[in-house]
């Protein structure tokens, strides 16, 4: 059995928002004191929207990934469909309007997979991972102006060969298909 955690929170003593970027970003900087009375005088948070991913398995097996450039690494590379949940959505809304909108693919049984923080130290936000069965060509693509998205469809074992070689990059994707891999062995 799994020992129940004790939450040691930590007391703000200051907090201020010291960055706003829209809705993508905020940071805060904070004073902070811990359970056992030190203080860190600055520890910062990065502020973001939450996010979804989306593993999408097709009525014949096949994956439904994609692949885009990305910028901050300098080069393209293979994903599960990604996105930000918007004011008033539920992460399942977000999933299945993300799911649309990048690859036209839609309908189908869905899940949640995995929760996920991206950076608990620093992050204040979590990726939902959800998994969709059975999903199905229902439109195309309706990207926005900033994207450039190619849709891939892939087998299981080309899946899990792009894992073992290291060709997915972002590790918010990488970890829920080892998951889903780990228990649809």
């Amino acid at each position: 059995m799994i020992p129940a955690l004790e939450n040691r929170k930590w007391k703000v003593v200051k907090s201020e928002n010291i960055l706003h970027l829209g809705e993508w970003l905020s940071v805060r900087q904070e004073t902070v004191e811990l359970p056992s009375g030190r203080q860190i005088p600055t520890w910062f948070i990065l502020e973001f929207p939450d996010w979804i991913n989306v593993i999408a398995i097709s009525k014949d097996g096949k994956f439904v990934m994609e692949d885009q450039y990305r910028h901050a690494l300098g080069q393209t590379c293979y994903e599960i469909v990604a996105g930000v949940i918007d004011k008033g959505e539920t992460p399942l809304q977000a999933a299945q309007r993300e799911l649309s909108e990048e690859t036209g693919y839609g309908g189908g049984t869905w899940e949640l997979f995995m929760t996920l923080s991206p950076n608990p130290t620093n992050h204040n936000n979590r990726v939902y991972t959800f998994l969709a069965r059975d999903v199905e060509k229902i439109s195309e693509q309706h990207q926005e102006a900033t994207e450039d998205i190619h849709v891939d469809i892939f087998t299981r074992e080309q899946v899990r060969e792009m894992l073992d070689r290291g060709m997915i990059m972002q590790a918010l994707m990488a970890a829920p298909l080892w998951k889903y891999f780990a228990i649809n062995n």
